[in-house]
């Protein structure tokens, strides 16, 4: 399952329509892509993408946490559910 972050206002789908929701996103002054990389461990070349994946959602799930006025999490069900194939710790301070 792809997931992915956006704003609660934001009218386009991160998954859908990446440059329409980019563009929107920037101009409303969200930034929420480099949001999400403060939040998020820097993608490693050497682990699986499954587990970068998972750490990319719990990163999101962090911040819909702390602000879920504004934030929330957007899910693809049609890609394959990679939460079967590497089990990883919950980030701390949850």
């Amino acid at each position: 399952m792809a997931v992915a972050l956006t704003t609660i206002d934001n009218p386009y789908n991160p998954l859908d329509d990446f440059d329409g929701w980019y563009t929107w996103d920037m101009r409303h002054g969200y930034s929420s892509c480099c949001l999400l990389a403060r939040f998020a461990p820097k993608p490693s070349d050497v682990l699986p993408d499954a587990y970068n994946e998972q750490l990319k959602e719990q990163a999101i799930d962090r911040i819909v946490k702390l602000f879920p006025m504004t934030y929330k999490k957007v899910k693809d069900d049609s890609v394959e559910d990679y939460s079967t194939v590497m089990p990883i710790e919950k980030l701390e301070n949850e």
